[in-house]
């Protein structure tokens, strides 16, 4: 067996760390927007990496109580947009119909579902239960007139860029 050919197994011993860390930066808040933050998140967790999510401006919307079950899907904009395992695009501007936001989330929901992938609330018990740790940006919760009390549980604060510049140093960052 070559160097290639050997399979990398995660650890999932608790204690034991890669002294790996990884920030993740959610800025928007739309269904499909989500879920590729909290599907790295996960997936660093479960290679032992340190892992922390900052959530700002719109993507606020995943940590907030009054909004985190009922994220949208909307093609307007998307210029690639196209029904899954066809090449034919649909146009985006076909989003602005009345119903089509409706629509597309709903069918998002359920290809969601159907992959037995965790809505976005159990997503984020998923990921405080496996040591994530979750900021709230405090610029995104003074625009908002939000509070501690109106975030997910999970959220360990509301802290500055800075403060979460500092507690992620060294880390690899990706913006969403």
């Amino acid at each position: 067996m070559t160097m290639s050919d050997t399979p990398i197994v995660p650890s999932f011993d608790a204690d034991e760390s890669s002294g790996r860390k990884l920030a993740i930066i959610c800025s928007k808040g739309n269904l499909d927007m989500a879920y590729p933050g909290l599907i790295l998140a996960n997936a660093a967790l479960g290679e032992g990496v340190e892992t922390h999510l900052f959530f700002t401006f719109w993507g606020f919307d995943i940590i907030n109580k009054a909004t985190m079950g009922d994220l949208k899907f909307s093609f307007v904009g998307n210029t690639a947009m196209h029904m899954p395992g066809h090449s034919m695009g649909i146009h985006h501007m076909l989003g602005a119909l009345p119903g089509a936001t409706a629509g597309a989330t709903k069918f998002l929901k359920k290809q969601i579902a159907d992959l037995d992938v965790p809505d976005v609330p159990e997503f984020l018990e998923l990921l405080s239960g496996s040591g994530a740790h979750m900021w709230a940006c405090r610029l995104s919760a003074d625009m908002n007139h939000l509070t501690e009390d109106d975030l997910y549980e999970g959220v360990e604060a509301i802290i500055s860029a800075s403060d979460f510049i500092e507690l992620t140093d060294g880390a690899q960052l990706l913006f969403i």
